[in-house]
């Protein structure tokens, strides 16, 4: 049985985000107020089913998918693109995999003890966000 990713987490690191959007061609401003986000994430798991609510002061995103089965993400308060998105299980890791303009884009989600862990990458860059179980 995979993890379970259900609860409320909030932010407690986020290491190298400013370079992941870069990568991404988020302007200037965008990414000197997102950097200085703190973030929540709101996550409603029923098995491969998943709600992840990301929300801030800023902007909050929004997005459903069930494991496995490939979508169109649109990634609107993001970077507003339209990507294919897949993600799998590897083990308890969610891994998640963007096909677009953009190279190497996706994230992997994994929890470690009260802490859910977050990779993003996109190219070459690689951002660390922890998020510490609330509820």
């Amino acid at each position: 049985m995979p993890a379970d990713y259900s609860g409320r987490w909030e932010m407690v690191s986020n290491e190298n985000f400013e370079d992941v959007m870069k990568a991404l061609n988020i302007d200037f401003v965008t990414r000197k107020i997102a950097v200085h986000l703190a973030q929540t994430k709101v996550i409603i798991q029923d098995g491969d089913k998943f709600e992840i609510k990301t929300l801030s002061t800023f902007r909050n995103y929004e997005m459903k998918f069930t494991v496995g089965v490939e979508f169109e993400e649109h990634t609107k308060g993001l970077d507003n693109r339209v990507v294919k998105t897949l993600i799998k299980w590897d083990g308890e890791k969610l891994v998640c995999t963007q096909k677009g303009e953009k190279a190497n884009r996706g994230w992997k989600h994994w929890i470690e003890g009260d802490q859910l862990h977050m990779e993003l990458t996109c190219e070459d860059k690689v951002c660390h966000q922890v998020f510490k179980r609330k509820e």
